[in-house]
């Protein structure tokens, strides 16, 4: 993912959870915020519980990879908030790359 495409400001970060478009599934929550420019933005989010900071990093690289080859399932007029579900911890790379494309279709 480039750093043209990545959500860092906080502020952000948080309006686009506030808006209130979200889908889910055992894997994932995907906040979806509409917006004017033509480049999508993503930000991942992984919580404390889900593991020591290890098992979190390399959440966030397979989710961030997910997001690279499957940029095109996503409408490039909207920002993402990736949040992973505990579940995510013990499933392989394959699994949660096919989980994420059913939700994407699910959203559309």
């Amino acid at each position: 993912m480039k750093k043209e495409n990545i959500v860092k400001d906080n502020k952000y970060f948080n309006e686009i959870i506030q808006n209130n478009n979200f889908i889910k599934n055992k894997y994932y929550v995907i906040y979806i915020m509409k917006k004017e420019s033509a480049k999508p933005k993503f930000g991942v989010a992984v919580g404390k519980k889900i593991g020591n900071a290890v098992i979190r990093n390399k959440i966030k690289r397979r989710i961030r990879n997910i997001i690279t080859t499957n940029i095109s399932l996503f409408p490039t007029y909207n920002d993402y908030i990736i949040v992973a579900k505990k579940f995510c911890k013990d499933e392989k790379y394959d699994k949660l790359n096919v989980e994420m494309q059913k939700l994407l279709r699910k959203g559309e």
